[in-house]
């Protein structure tokens, strides 16, 4: 639900991520690329890429750290070896 946010409304989506700086720069990047895209209608989607990016990466930042966590709480899996 939060990548169709992302989409539609970049600024929202990544502020309710929990990303405030790169909602911020989101939200200044979407008027030069909602003027420049009169000339190169591809800018356009670059605020929505953006968001959905640094929402996926924030995902797996927090997956990665979760799997540590685990790691440092439990040990490695059994039969592991270095």
């Amino acid at each position: 639900m939060i990548y169709i946010l992302a989409v539609f409304i970049p600024p929202l989506g990544l502020f309710l991520n929990g990303q405030i700086l790169s909602a911020v720069f989101n939200a200044a990047m979407i008027v030069p690329c909602l003027l420049l895209g009169l000339l190169f209608p591809l800018l356009w989607l670059v605020p929505s890429a953006h968001a959905v990016i640094a929402i996926y990466m924030a995902r797996e930042d927090r997956k990665h750290r979760d799997i540590v966590d685990a790691i440092e709480r439990h040990g490695p899996p059994p039969g592991w070896r270095p």
